[in-house]
């Protein structure tokens, strides 16, 4: 009578496990039924104009996704698109990727489901983003499996009520002792950090990104060298960084529409968990490559250039994309961000530079004296500014800050004259007191990339230089 039980509890459980099993299944072969469409519609290439490509046939608005048929070693394998704009029945589309083996008259696919466009692009946000590196579209880049489609859902642009924002009044703690002490920084600023080639950019970024006290790190590299991304991500940032980071990486050799979709998924992220009330660190590394991709669609287009290639409609797009971030009262949390942008020749002109300082709550000028001399960080005190500031430190450390600046402009300005050995001591108080305390203002200034510095640490050294 047993053994019958037990036979039955084993069939049981056999029968149960071969549910299990068939409704995963199941569950899998419906989410694919699901992601067909309704209906299919195509129309047919036409003509390529350097990046752009025109189609006939399409009825479809701007932002759609649409599939272009293509041949290649006898197989067909389809590319990726985007509609961008259109004129009188042509329609402009951008390839996501090469676009080798696509030939005259091939058909253009766009997906309906449900008689509707399927227009917004639906992409993963969730606490599962963490330790993850992914590309513009979400697809994981670090071989690990792709995120749940149960947590993927479409962007939306939502500007923010200027009313709505909250003061600036918490200190962010970036653990750089010249940051918090002489460029002290609020948590919902937003910060530009401004370099040309070789000045030290990316230790810098990778720093902040370690040792900066905020509960999730956003990283959006776009347009950077493959290379780069890897060892930022290996040797920069480290996996203790990694695991409380997200990384969207759109290198230098993808499509133009993948940098700039790269830059909004990394900042939309950021506000996903800033609407979890998390303190969020948003970095984007750069924010000129942003401004050449949308540059480079713009002109494919045929907009105007007004100022070195630059369109007139870029610098709305370069300021929707920076106002996203800050603090807003109903939320606890905050979106602190750091732009890097490109100096061209160090050339201050140049328009992305120019609307960037003039957008953002301040900024980190680096210095390539002070890189060509081994001093890192290569941060330019003199040019550098944090306009929030004086609103957040008390004011002992603010007139330190100001009387710290002041003696390492006129050590600089006079600096020629002292290494001849012109200057006569007692000319100038402020200048002696400068030439007196240099050492240890430049070593106030160094910082290596292991070394850490809290806020009060870094006050107490400030401190102690002046005592």
């Amino acid at each position: 009578m047993g053994r019958i039980i037990s036979s039955y509890i084993f069939r049981g459980i056999l029968m149960n496990l071969r549910f299990t099993k068939f409704f995963k299944k199941f569950s899998s072969f419906e989410y694919q039924i699901n992601q067909l469409s309704s209906i299919i519609n195509y129309g047919r290439l036409v003509s390529i104009n350097g990046l752009v490509l025109e189609a006939v046939g399409l009825t479809s608005s701007i932002g759609s996704e649409c599939f272009i048929e293509r041949i290649i070693e006898k197989k067909r394998r389809d590319i990726r698109a985007q509609i961008i704009g259109f004129s009188g029945k042509k329609t402009f589309l951008l390839a996501s990727e090469e676009i080798r083996g696509v030939f005259p008259g091939a058909r253009v696919f766009i997906k309906f489901r449900n008689n509707k466009n399927y227009v917004l692009r639906k992409m993963p946000f969730s606490t599962q983003l963490l330790g993850r590196v992914l590309d513009a579209r979400g697809d994981p880049l670090d071989q690990l499996p792709k995120i749940d489609y149960k947590y993927y859902s479409a962007i939306e642009q939502n500007s923010i009520n200027p009313l709505h924002r909250e003061s600036i009044t918490e200190i962010l703690d970036t653990g750089i002792r010249s940051i918090n002490t002489l460029l002290t920084i609020g948590q919902g600023q937003k910060i530009g950090i401004f370099s040309s080639s070789g000045l030290g950019k990316s230790m810098l970024i990778g720093m902040i990104a370690k040792y900066t006290k905020s509960d999730v790190i956003v990283i959006g590299l776009i347009g950077e060298r493959g290379r780069e991304v890897k060892d930022f991500i290996k040797n920069i940032l480290g996996p203790e960084g990694l695991l409380r980071s997200v990384i969207i990486a759109a290198p230098a050799d993808v499509s133009p529409i993948l940098k700039i979709q790269a830059a909004s998924y990394s900042a939309n992220i950021a506000e996903y968990f800033f609407k979890k009330n998390k303190n969020v660190l948003f970095i984007m590394d750069s924010l000129t490559r942003y401004a050449m991709a949308q540059r480079e669609i713009a002109l494919s287009l045929g907009e105007l250039p007004v100022f070195k290639g630059y369109p007139a409609s870029l610098f709305s797009k370069i300021s929707n994309l920076v106002e996203s971030t800050g603090i807003v009262s109903q939320q606890k949390g905050s979106i602190t961000s750091f732009y890097t942008i490109l100096n061209e020749s160090e050339d201050e002109q140049d328009p992305v530079s120019h609307l960037a300082r003039s957008i953002l709550d301040g900024h980190i000028i680096l210095s390539r004296d002070y890189a060509d001399a081994g001093h890192y960080p290569a941060i330019d005190i003199e040019s550098s500014i944090s306009r929030v500031m004086p609103n957040i430190i008390n004011s002992k450390q603010y007139q330190q800050a100001l009387y710290f600046k002041k003696l390492v402009s006129v050590y600089q300005k006079n600096k020629d004259l002292i290494n001849v050995g012109a200057y006569i001591h007692g000319t100038d108080i402020i200048l002696d007191h400068a030439i007196k305390l240099w050492p240890k203002l430049e070593k106030f200034l160094q910082q290596t990339m292991s070394e850490k510095h809290d806020y009060y640490s870094s006050c107490k050294n400030l401190n102690e230089i002046f005592l």
